[in-house]
């Protein structure tokens, strides 16, 4: 029996023993009508169409009451590839991690069984991992979205996210879920300790997003060409970013600050990145190199002690991932543990009240501005379209709060 492959439509053909048009699908035959009939072809173009619809899925044509949820996991990380992108923090790799307990626990399920109990009891299974209140609450949030598309798509009865929509989230106080520490803005001080042992393309990452309060992810994608230098205030407009998928536009304003910084690396071609690895690694050879005591005539000559097929070679752009580990790196050697004999326990609790992350230089320069010119500019500056998005990121000044204690308490 013909089967239909995930790339080549299913073709319309002739049942010899029925007399009747017939198309096979996940391999089950479509019967369509008389042969050769318009009415048989009205009927293919509605399968094809739907088929295509579903996004080829390997499902398409089991009744709602049969598909399981492996099936609907499945399909919906290809959607979600294609959706949200496959960048390091995208959310589909988020659901990647969101549905494997899920299919773990009920993969073999019929989706239109899945009720309340069975989410309250995938809710059990996220609190075991130790993940906090707040993330668990965004992941079965997920898990209730997950469903919500496969009713959408007409795979299941709408009733099954409609029930799910209806389970509260967890309260602080009421669970066995830990509370996630607040991320709070950087301070200066410990930035411009941590920058003298960072490399200096990455030392000058740090420097433009703190200067302009962008995204780790904006600033390792910049480019010369999605920068307008014709004013006297630069805006970068990049590519791609985190709301792009839902038609939002992002602009970042650079300033005298940020072109300082940026201006030597525009000399470059214009689609190429402006901060790349392979920069880092020549300033760093050429630092060695500098720093020879050995004579040219004796032991390795420049360029001679290198790896032909080295595992990873330095590239041409940072990602999130690399840019955090080489902060990660400068802070464990600007702050080291003062007890050289410290056991591990102590050294990883030390490093990890004395290390930051470059999201948190969005938080400082966001704190920076609300304090300057109030929330409104730094909601604007951070390209939030809600301004209570904005207050997760911009602390409150405190000092205000005593001026007015001051004048009227």
């Amino acid at each position: 029996m013909p089967r239909s492959s995930g790339h080549s439509v299913p073709k319309y053909r002739k049942h010899r023993a029925s007399g009747q048009a017939v198309v096979t699908i996940n391999g089950h035959d479509h019967y369509l009508g008389p042969h050769g009939t318009k009415a048989s072809r009205v009927e293919y173009d509605r399968l094809i169409t739907e088929w295509l619809a579903s996004g080829r899925s390997a499902s398409y044509g089991t009744p709602a009451a049969v598909v399981t949820v492996v099936e609907l996991a499945n399909d919906y990380l290809k959607y979600a590839k294609r959706q949200y992108g496959d960048a390091f923090n995208s959310e589909w790799r988020r659901f990647k991690i969101i549905l494997r307990p899920l299919v773990d626990l009920y993969g073999r399920t019929a989706a239109a069984d899945f009720g309340v109990l069975q989410l309250k009891s995938l809710r059990e299974k996220f609190i075991d991992t130790g993940r906090s209140r707040s993330t668990i609450n965004q992941d079965v949030r997920r898990v209730v979205r997950f469903f919500r598309w496969a009713a959408a798509e007409g795979r299941i009865p709408p009733s099954v996210p409609l029930a799910l929509s209806m389970v509260p989230g967890l309260r602080k106080g009421k669970t066995d879920a830990p509370e996630a520490p607040p991320v709070l803005p950087v301070d200066d001080a410990t930035v411009d300790a941590t920058l003298p042992h960072l490399p200096e393309v990455v030392a000058d990452m740090v420097r433009f997003q703190r200067a302009t309060g962008c995204r780790p992810a904006e600033v390792c994608n910049l480019r010369p060409c999605d920068v307008d230098t014709s004013g006297e205030v630069w805006l970068y407009c990049p590519a791609s970013h985190k709301t792009a998928h839902r038609g939002k536009d992002r602009t970042i304003f650079i300033g005298p600050k940020g072109q300082a910084v940026l201006l030597k690396y525009l000399a470059r071609d214009s689609k190429a990145h402006c901060f790349q690895p392979r920069d880092s690694e020549a300033k760093r050879r050429a630092a060695q190199h500098a720093a020879r005591k050995t004579p040219l005539s004796c032991g390795n000559r420049p360029g001679t002690n290198r790896s032909r097929k080295p595992r990873r070679p330095a590239g041409s752009s940072y990602d999130v991932q690399s840019y955090g580990a080489a902060v990660r790196y400068a802070c464990a050697k600007a702050f080291p543990h003062p007890d050289p004999h410290a056991s591990d326990e102590a050294v990883k609790a030390w490093r990890k009240s004395h290390c930051w992350s470059p999201n948190r230089l969005r938080h400082a320069a966001a704190t920076e501005i609300r304090r300057e010119f109030g929330l409104e500019a730094a909601q604007v500056v951070l390209g939030h379209a809600k301004a209570d998005v904005t207050q997760v990121y911009a602390e409150r000044d405190l000092a205000k709060g005593y001026e007015v204690a001051k004048r009227i308490g």
